[in-house]
């Protein structure tokens, strides 16, 4: 597997942050109507629940604003991916129907309120990425949105350079078509999560929409890097 590990800086800005990595082979197919009819029934769930002004402070969006913050960084200007979405569906806007995979994150987010990297692991470059922070200036192609500054953000890097932050993962390892080998983040950016729980939903969630298979897992407490 791909390893993670921590900066100093991530960790002193969120000493509670945990990661699960999670590896599986694909089939990065447009997708199914079966997770498309999950993704929309979730999104209706959370409208019907929610106003927007609840959004920000659900578990799972709430400590990752406070990591922004710690980071330097203002949430209301750069929103965690959660966050961006479950506003989203509780203003009753449509959502973009793409690929497997994606969705798939997309429906997790909802559900948990966590922000979740997805990238090609094929296209990572070296055995492991490090979670730091974001530096002025540094290069980032955000997915769909051109250049992001993503200086004060908790940021991923590989050998290369920054793939992925909670707001935009990069356009370097975006998951496409021809994705084989998916490598999905899942950032805890508190300590009251179940992360078992949330590992076992992540991974049967894979394995009942994306027919994923040779799933390999592993966490991460930033306070034990």
């Amino acid at each position: 597997m791909i390893k993670v590990e921590f900066s100093d800086e991530i960790v002193k800005a969120a000493p509670g942050l945990r990661v699960i990595a999670i590896e599986a082979e694909i089939e990065n197919v447009p997708t199914s109507d079966a997770l498309w009819q999950a993704l929309a029934e979730k999104g209706e769930e959370l409208r019907l629940a929610l106003t927007i002004d609840m959004v920000n402070k659900l578990p799972g969006i709430l400590p990752t604003r406070l990591a922004y913050k710690a980071c330097g960084k203002e949430p209301n200007r750069y929103r965690p991916s959660a966050e961006a979405l479950t506003r989203r569906v509780v203003k009753g806007m449509d959502l973009y129907r793409t690929l497997t995979a994606i969705d798939l994150i997309n429906l997790i987010s909802l559900a948990t309120g966590h922000s979740i990297g997805g990238f090609d692991a094929d296209k990572v470059q070296g055995a492991s990425v490090c979670l730091g922070v974001g530096r002025e200036g540094e290069p980032f192609a955000a997915i769909g949105r051109g250049d992001l500054n993503i200086a004060c953000l908790p940021a991923y890097r590989d050998d290369i350079g920054a793939i992925g932050t909670p707001t935009s993962d990069c356009e370097r390892t975006k998951l496409t078509p021809e994705t084989k080998r998916l490598l999905m983040l899942v950032n805890v950016y508190d300590e009251a999560s179940d992360i078992d729980r949330l590992e076992a939903y992540c991974t049967d969630m894979l394995a009942q929409y994306a027919g994923a298979h040779n799933i390999t897992t592993k966490k991460y407490h930033a306070n034990e890097a």
